[in-house]
């Protein structure tokens, strides 16, 4: 393609930011006026869809300006001639009679388009602004998940199958293609696959039986319920969430050290599924939990791989950082936002209204998160109940006392946790909430006439000022330093009395220091009478432990410089300053290139948790269905592009997603739905005429059932043999003989015993090493988030689940738990085991096919055949 029409066609689908980039025909402009933005750009973006070439995103910086455009290229000059339309090359281009076409490939202009380029030149080719000003517009998009929300009613014309929203919406999509639902499972089928589903385990022969017995209506729902208050529901369903985030305990890369400080992040997200904490709330946790007391969340941000062997070569050393920064922007995009801005990092998105400016806008976001380890400050339900306050952290301390009119606040210390000279970040005083919108102020802000004072400064002028003191800014270079060790005062008189209830207090917000750290200490508030009065000190809190727990999740500081687009994604060639912001063509977060570090997460964090954003509830909805059914309706969980596949019920799935927002975003309220339904309870029988319309069952004719995850299958072996320790939390157990070489080799450990019998999701998941028997059921690595995990059928999973050392000895301990259960008898301890395995009795058949095969090879082989069976690896 001629350099000057490629430059061009890059320039308007590049720098203008005015695309639509869905590849449709423009409507021919009504009015005799052409106007630029509603009527030329969006066919210039048509005409210059795909058109990219390698010099195009460097030249696109300049061609977005009239002045360029018009300066012409190598062998046409000038592309556009103003007012003339018929020696216009581009005109001539877009109408197919030129050298070139545009665009060149998939559908071409319609004569419409290309009038309205031709009426616009021949009427002088208006271009609003500067000449040699970029031009900006709205970047826009008609595919459908970057819509709003559509209200949606339920279809329902009384069939009596349609027990709830989701059965009419199913039932709809089956009339269309002439199919039919299933009869519902029986009793015994129902409660497996809930167990299985909700649980990642069986249900006892007890439970069954029970559930089998219960003629009440609601005792369906009832189970539900008790599904649902498990604490094993949250341990199966955080995996889900882990597997999205690429959650692994060791860093990767060639050393692949461990992480010993990572499991505080997947016992959070065990708590936040067992908790139902709203979603909005768990998504502003992971992004910015250092700001809300939950500073374990956090650990999402920095759980990918992280190359700690440093270059002596800078490229290679900004490199290093560049792709630890898209690790995050990618990962944040794709588990909360299905969208795979990762594509845009080197060039405007192929497919999607991602621009390259986006990916760097959503990168500023984390410019100031790096890999480490920082405090961990345990939320409430980790604390003991002795009514005292957690002890003091480095991060962010919270004194709330009854409400109080004062004039001034003082912060004096006795001590702190290393003799040093006391170190505040920030000093603030909070207003009660109230008022039309509940919200609460800090009247000691400078910015709001707060006046700072003290009992002496720091030496060192440059950083640690006393203006810091209270100037809004976190973080260890906007702190103040007090002039004596040990010891010293801070206080913030107010520009005039105010009713105060807390004080916000720290030593480095953004997580980077933890010395100078107030231990002993008391705060006052200065009256209007001129006493002062104690409203809170260290006596309340816990004693201050130095050698404090720690948590991977991340440190903070804020940025040195702005972020810059980068051509061709090569750190090496640094462009235009980026301030961090979202995705352009769903809004905009408003921040400055400086915005303070924490602002960028939080902000981000609100936006995409907004209602207002249509892709938060489709994808995590979706992401539900998925782990319900097999499949979600939309089968690319982390892909709502154009890459993507479409939904199959595309008004169910909105319909579940506005329910989730109206619901709170209560993830326990979608299954709910979702659970009670009759589309849920059927049968999974197959059935030859509805296969041949629908044979993977995405239209739900019947219930699809699926084999077990690695964790599930390891997890129900144990339960069976009555090995499984049901203890929660903590650090994990390993699956590999201990190692401290400075290269890390992981060897599988050869014998397990019951510090190896804690469910697996407890396990320490070392990244691209999965554990020797239960990773070949394609358990991930962490090397790269895992949407959705595969189903594969190998000889190595027969294997290890059949010779292993493991199944072996697990074998051994279940013949053990037939033979003190069922005594001797055979015949006894194969009832006994079908019950344990499948809650039901074997038959004639099996009864004597097993007593046969006890007779010539033992209890233990029986034992392992039974641990080897499709039934007990599948939910029904």
């Amino acid at each position: 393609m001629h350099r000057t029409l490629l430059l061009l066609s890059a320039a308007f689908t590049i720098a203008c930011e005015a695309i639509t980039l869905t590849g449709q025909a423009a409507e021919a402009p009504a009015a005799t006026a052409v106007d630029f933005h509603r009527d030329v750009l969006p066919v210039l973006a048509r005409a210059c869809f795909d058109c990219h070439g390698p010099d195009a995103q460097e030249s696109a910086l300049r061609l977005d300006m009239q002045k360029a455009v018009l300066a012409g290229g190598e062998l046409f000059g000038a592309a556009i001639v103003p007012g003339n339309a018929d020696e216009s090359p581009l005109v001539r281009f877009v109408s197919g009679e030129g050298e070139l076409e545009m665009p060149p490939s998939g559908a071409k202009l319609t004569a419409a388009e290309v009038e309205t380029i031709r009426r616009w030149v021949d009427a002088g080719a208006h271009w609003p602004g500067p000449a040699d000003e970029p031009v900006t517009a709205p970047l826009t998009s008609n595919h459908w998940s970057l819509q709003p929300l559509a209200p949606t009613i339920p279809p329902n014309d009384g069939d009596p199958w349609i027990a709830t929203a989701v059965d009419a919406f199913v039932m709809a999509k089956l009339r269309e293609k002439g199919l039919t639902p299933s009869p519902p499972a029986d009793r015994r089928t129902l409660i497996r696959r809930l167990y299985f589903d909700m649980l990642g385990l069986p249900p006892t022969p007890e439970e069954v039986a029970a559930f089998s017995a219960d003629e009440r209506p609601d005792a369906y729902a009832d189970l539900v319920e008790q599904v649902l208050a498990s604490p094993r529901y949250g341990e199966r369903w955080a995996q889900h969430w882990l597997d999205v985030v690429r959650f692994a305990e060791s860093s990767g890369f060639e050393t692949n050290v461990p992480r010993p400080n990572a499991w505080p992040y997947r016992d959070y997200v065990i708590a936040a599924f067992n908790d139902d904490k709203p979603y909005d709330q768990f998504i502003v946790e992971q992004l910015a939990g250092d700001a809300s007391g939950e500073s374990a969340a956090t650990g999402f941000l920095v759980a990918g791989a992280w190359d700690q062997v440093k270059s002596p070569d800078v490229g290679l050393t900004l490199m290093q950082r560049q792709d630890e920064l898209a690790d995050m922007t990618n990962t944040t995009a794709t588990a909360f936002l299905g969208m795979t801005v990762g594509c845009a990092r080197c060039h405007n998105h192929k497919f999607d209204p991602i621009l390259q400016k986006d990916f760097y806008a959503l990168q500023a976001v984390f410019a100031g998160v790096n890999h480490g380890e920082r405090p961990w400050i345990k939320p409430d339900r980790e604390q003991a109940n002795d009514g005292l306050q957690p002890a003091v952290s480095s991060l962010e301390n919270e004194e709330r006392f009854d409400p109080i009119e004062a004039t001034a606040v003082r912060f004096t210390v006795a001590a702190t946790n290393n003799g040093s000279e006391p170190c505040l970040d920030e000093l603030e005083a909070w207003t009660p909430a109230g008022g039309d919108n509940n919200s609460s102020r800090n009247v000691a802000l400078a910015e709001h006439g707060g006046r700072p004072s003290s009992s002496g400064n720091y030496a060192d002028t440059s950083k640690h000022r006393l203006a810091n003191l209270n100037d809004g800014k976190y973080g260890n270079d906007w702190s103040w330093i007090a002039e004596t060790h040990g010891h010293g005062w801070a206080q913030v008189d107010f520009a005039e009395p105010q009713v105060i209830d807390r004080v916000v207090w720290g030593r480095d917000r953004l997580g980077g220091y933890a010395d100078r750290l107030p231990v002993d200490y008391r705060i006052e508030a200065l009256q209007r009478d001129g006493s002062w009065r104690e409203v809170a000190s260290s006596k309340t809190r816990r004693p201050y432990n130095d050698q404090g727990a720690m948590v991977y999740a991340g440190t903070f500081s804020q940025p040195a410089e702005p972020t810059r687009r980068l051509f061709r994604g090569d750190p090496l060639s640094p462009k235009e300053p980026v301030a961090p912001d979202a995705l352009s063509v769903l809004g905009t977060l408003g921040l400055s290139l400086d915005a303070p570090e924490q602002e960028r997460r939080l902000a981000l964090a609100r936006w995409i948790a907004s209602p207002q954003n249509p892709l938060t509830p489709r994808v995590m909805v979706n992401r539900i269905w998925q782990h319900h059914f097999g499949v979600g309706l939309i089968d690319t969980p982390s892909d709502f592009g154009a890459n993507g596949t479409p939904p199959t019920h595309a008004e169910l799935l909105e319909w579940l997603s506005q329910e989730f927002i109206n619901r709170n975003w209560s993830i326990k309220e979608i299954h709910r739905l979702i659970l009670l339904s009759n589309t849920y309870q059927q049968s999974n029988q197959s059935r030859e005429q509805c296969a041949a319309v629908d044979a993977a069952s995405r239209l739900l004719w019947r219930y699809p059932p699926r084999r077990l995850e690695s964790e599930a299958i390891r997890d129900t072996v144990l339960q069976l043999t009555g090995s499984l320790d049901l203890t929660m939390g903590g650090p994990g157990w390993s699956a590999f003989a201990a190692n401290e070489n400075y290269v890390r080799v992981y060897e599988p450990k050869m014998e397990f015993g019951p510090p190896e019998w804690r469910r697996m999701i407890y396990m320490h998941r070392v990244r691209m090493r999965p554990d020797a028997i239960f990773g070949a059921f394609d358990s991930p690595d962490g090397g790269q988030v895992c949407p959705k995990r595969g189903t594969s059928i190998t000889a190595i999973q027969a294997l290890n689940l059949f010779n292993s050392r493991f199944t072996i000895d697990q074998a051994e301990r279940l013949a053990d738990r037939l033979r003190t259960e069922a005594g001797d008898d055979a015949a006894a301890q194969i009832q006994q085991a079908f019950q344990l395995a499948f809650t039901r009795d074997a038959d004639e058949l099996e009864l004597a096919a097993s007593q046969q095969l006890i007779a010539s090879h033992g209890l233990p082989t029986f034992c392992r055949s039974i641990l080897n069976a499709n039934e007990l690896l599948f939910i029904p």
